[in-house]
């Protein structure tokens, strides 16, 4: 005969812990259907280029305070080597100025007149008095020396202090600028991240197809600037605008022989550039040598406006954070941003114009 049991009921300790699981499941169930959504392509591209904007922002900063430490660093060390050579000089002066006290401890402390008085031979007596006062006034001399050699080495210490002072500043400019740009690149790629890896790719192709929007349906015009280059075999229409100097055309004709190589924060070629970087590298080959950073290039040679551009012209985007090339038709010659290489571009695709210098 079957036995009937009744069903053990659920413990209180095992009720509380089902409830709240479910009571878990629901709240995560909530917090997904309330969850910010995946930022589409188009978003992420638009948040990528504002931190790559930051960060070659930073990277300018860093070139900046790099070249002012490299700067202060050989003034402090010329300084430093004039103290060097200063202390020489004080020592010997201290040391002639003791071979004459010397001198002086030899030839007696009597009174001059007793010892004429007590002297043997006047004559060789009255030679020997004239040569100590020689020696008094040579000592005289070597005193005033020492103090002016003395009073030099003091500046010269204040001054050399001054530089490893500013020095140090600079260096925490430096590490500072560096961790922000390094920031900014790290916030970038965690954004990328978040896509797959298709969309990444065709993200990269769509930026590829817009940068060229200046080229590669017809063959260069004729200001002889060059423009064929590794990326992809990219040829730029750039018009038949005429450079306004020899020095511009060569600078362009240079830079165009780096179309492909990969941009390099604070890299200054030939390999590898940041934009400032090429544009320096440029016009360094063509007999010129300009400042490091967007914030000075953009105060050297001769400020025009934009309807005034010729190739070879330096062109500022973005409050100043970002330089180029003129090529001619509207079109830039520069390094965009990590993960790109040198390039052609529509200067409409580059960002917001600031200005254009021409060297």
């Amino acid at each position: 005969m079957a036995s009937h049991r009744r069903p053990k009921q659920p413990s209180r300790a095992r009720v509380t812990v089902l409830t709240a699981t479910a009571a878990a499941a629901v709240a995560l169930t909530s917090q997904a259907a309330h969850a910010d959504p995946k930022p589409t392509k188009s978003e992420v591209k638009a948040k990528v280029d504002k931190l790559y904007h930051e960060a070659e922002a930073a990277t300018e900063k860093y070139n900046g305070a790099k070249e002012q430490q490299d700067k202060l660093k050989k003034q402090a060390d010329a300084l430093q080597d004039k103290v060097a050579r200063g202390q020489d000089e004080l020592n010997t002066l201290r040391g002639e100025l003791g071979s004459l006290a010397t001198a002086q401890y030899r030839s007696g402390g009597l009174d001059p007149s007793v010892q004429l008085l007590l002297s043997s031979d006047p004559d060789s007596f009255l030679d020997q008095a004239s040569a100590l006062d020689q020696l008094t006034a040579k000592q005289a001399e070597s005193l005033q020396k020492i103090q002016a050699k003395q009073r030099t080495l003091a500046q010269q210490r204040k001054e050399a202090q001054g530089k490893l002072t500013d020095l140090a500043d600079v260096r925490e400019t430096l590490g500072k600028s560096k961790t922000k740009f390094q920031g900014k690149l790290a916030e970038a790629q965690k954004l990328l991240n978040t896509l797959t890896a298709a969309e990444r790719a065709k993200m990269a192709a769509d930026d590829e197809r817009a940068s060229r929007a200046a080229g590669e349906r017809v063959t260069l015009g004729g200001n002889g600037s060059g423009g064929s280059g590794g990326s992809g075999g990219q040829v730029a229409d750039l018009g038949n605008e005429a450079p306004a100097s020899a020095l511009g055309a060569a600078a362009l004709q240079a830079a165009s022989t780096r179309v492909g190589k990969p941009y390099v924060r604070a890299a200054t070629g030939p390999d590898s550039f940041d934009c400032s970087g090429l544009t320096q590298w440029a016009y360094a080959q063509a007999g010129a040598q300009i400042t490091r950073t967007t914030y000075t290039q953009i105060n050297q040679g001769t400020r025009i406006a934009r309807s005034q551009l010729k190739p070879g012209d330096l062109v500022f985007f973005s409050n100043t954070t970002h330089v180029g090339l003129y090529a001619g038709n509207n079109t830039v010659l520069h390094a965009p941003y990590p993960g790109t290489n040198v390039r052609y571009e529509s200067m409409s695709t580059i960002g917001s114009f600031q200005a254009a210098v021409r060297i």
